[in-house]
């Protein structure tokens, strides 16, 4: 018994030297009180501090809100994600076909970004609605082009054939250039550098034909009333048609479809981490082969 009372003593005792050598003393040489419970969590505090700080700090998850057109659009975003959630970017698209109000929404704040037009067009919503949007750069060209299921090539279009084209903004002006360009009509100068044109623009027909100007969305439903018809790329993407393509824009096409931001988001780090990935020379080879022509890459691979 005698035993273990000394052995008692002399572990509080060891405790108090343990706690006397923590203690410090003021200016006046008060002692400070310390107490051993606090003691003895105070070095399992410390190495759990030291762990943490050694750790390397998680990446801030930043989220870029979207809307975008399916094809090709929301498929090179798709292709790009992988590389910006390496970054801590992740990509939310809100919708996969953009509409007459994507520009106001990105305008109003509900989105980060679209993708889904080029930059004659957003610059004229920006003239007619005063968007504070800009774009953030070009990423790719969907060529306008003309179709047939009638005929293979262009010298087999006869005289007085009908062709239907787009009645919306720059590209009506699209598919009049390429007929101008593939010997049907001439258009008016002012008109061609204005890049604005619709069929009043038309100062000769070099061949007879009859142009029908229809809404962009109904051209390829309607397809088969007419000998053959002119249509953006996407929409024959995302139709799927097997028409024969009879002629279209050139590589030089102004047309290249950008990512649009707000006038406070162009210099964006995430943003500019987006539309970087997208014009990587990986990103433009991957288009190129992918779409075969269809869709054009703006940098040049290969």
């Amino acid at each position: 018994m005698k035993k273990n009372i000394t052995t008692k003593l002399l572990s509080i005792a060891t405790i108090g030297a343990l706690a006397f050598s923590f203690a410090g003393c003021s200016a006046k040489g008060t002692a400070t009180v310390v107490n051993a419970d606090e003691i003895a969590t105070s070095a399992s505090q410390e190495q759990q501090t030291s762990g943490e700080a050694s750790e390397e700090a998680a990446p801030e998850k930043i989220v870029l809100k979207g809307i975008v057109d399916l094809v090709p659009h929301s498929e090179i975003i798709e292709h790009v994600r992988p590389q910006l959630e390496e970054q801590g970017i992740y990509i939310e698209l809100v919708a996969t076909s953009a509409d007459s109000t994507t520009n106001e929404r990105l305008n109003s704040g509900e989105i980060d970004f679209n993708y889904f037009q080029h930059l004659p067009y957003l610059e004229s919503e920006v003239e007619t609605n005063g968007y504070k949007l800009v774009s953030a750069g070009g990423i790719h060209i969907e060529p306008i082009t003309a179709y047939s299921d009638k005929y293979s090539s262009v010298d087999q279009i006869p005289d007085n054939a009908v062709v239907a084209i787009p009645n919306d903004g720059t590209n009506e002006y699209r598919a009049l250039r390429i007929l101008e360009l593939n010997g049907f009509i001439k258009l008016d100068d002012a008109a061609r550098d204005s890049l604005s044109a619709s069929v009043g623009d038309i100062t000769s027909y070099v061949k007879p034909i009859e142009i029908v100007e229809i809404d962009s969305a109904q051209i390829i439903p309607t397809k088969a009333d007419y000998d053959f018809f002119i249509t953006n790329t996407n929409k024959a993407l995302e139709a799927g048609i097997t028409s024969n393509k009879l002629f279209s824009e050139g590589e030089d096409s102004p047309y290249a479809n950008i990512i649009a931001v707000r006038e406070e988001d162009a210099n964006n780090p995430a943003v500019k981490a987006l539309v970087d990935a997208l014009l990587s020379e990986e990103t433009q080879k991957w288009i190129q082969d992918n779409y075969n022509g269809a869709v054009i890459p703006v940098v040049k691979v290969g």
